[in-house]
């Protein structure tokens, strides 16, 4: 049991999200969720958000208003898969899927991923509006 922490605190430890306090504490999370929370993170930050790292983020906001056909799917799994290889060397990007919705302003982003450190293998499915208002 002691070497599966290890590893687990080898993928990192900290704040957890959202970052709202619960009796009184901020939450914290390590191991696969810590690595969870930082590819959400990547997806939602756009590229020139963060001023010490203004390289850092997934751009899926210049995706909005775009049409929900196979050329823009495409091109979203394009971008997540550099920005998880570039960013995230904790995990091993398996497989990126990008489908429509029954509703034409929604893909669902699903993204299946290995932990470098033990080949555990996790799925992450974010949905993405491709309107505004949504």
């Amino acid at each position: 049991m002691s070497a599966l922490l290890d590893r687990y605190q080898r993928l990192g430890q900290g704040m957890g999200q959202p970052a709202a306090p619960l009796a009184g504490r901020l939450p914290l999370v390590s191991g696969p969720e810590k690595v969870r929370q930082a590819i959400f993170t990547l997806l939602d930050t756009d590229p020139g958000e963060r001023v010490m790292r203004p390289d850092f983020g997934c751009g899926l906001r210049r995706y909005l208003m775009q049409p929900n056909n196979p050329t823009t799917r495409a091109a979203i799994e394009r971008e997540i898969a550099q920005a998880l290889r570039r960013w995230e060397p904790r995990v091993r990007l398996l497989q990126t899927a990008v489908t429509g919705t029954e509703d034409p302003a929604r893909v669902l982003i699903e993204i299946h991923y290995a932990h470098v450190l033990d080949a555990r293998q996790d799925v992450l499915v974010y949905p993405f509006y491709l309107e505004r208002d949504r």
